[in-house]
């Protein structure tokens, strides 16, 4: 048997999560049917002329059924990242962490979390992504090197929690 690893989570990735598969599941679903219902009923008139509202709602099904599929996997194999108020010097999954770039003023602070939670737009980075990699496992003061498509970019530690 293959054990794959499990999905990193935090109690509220894990919540949002699972809400999210019961709205795809019920809602999502109900409401797409309406709308693929509806897109036929209106290509019924139209013997030659392409549907393309037909055409999106399948696309849109498609895409729903594919994310439901992603969130069972997830949902069916996880563990939830405990978040420890106990001191420790490493940065490790569930961390915040405050970074400034070198060359840039502006600090930037993000929370290390697995891939099914990563938004980087709401400062929440995955552990598997070129910075999270380089952000677990080092402390404070410390200079992480990241491999960006313009370069390396050197990213300075200045602050956990």
């Amino acid at each position: 048997m293959i054990s794959l690893k499990p999905h990193l989570i935090t109690a509220d990735g894990h919540k949002k999560l699972t809400e999210e598969l019961n709205y795809l599941r019920t809602d999502g679903r109900e409401a797409l049917a309406d709308r693929l219902h509806n897109a036929f009923q209106d290509g019924q008139d139209d013997d030659f002329v392409e549907n393309a509202e037909l055409e999106a709602a399948r696309n849109e099904l498609s895409f729903m059924e594919g994310r439901i599929v992603e969130l069972e996997e997830i949902l069916n194999n996880y563990q939830i990242i405990e978040e420890s108020s106990d001191p420790h010097d490493f940065l490790r999954v569930g961390d915040w962490v405050t970074v400034v770039e070198d060359g840039y003023d502006e600090e930037e602070r993000y929370h290390l979390v697995g891939p099914a939670e990563a938004d980087p737009t709401k400062g929440r980075i995955s552990v598997e992504s070129p910075l999270g990699k380089a952000l677990i496992g080092s402390k404070v003061s410390d200079v992480v090197k990241v491999k960006a498509p313009n370069g390396i970019l050197e990213f300075r530690i200045l602050g956990m929690g």
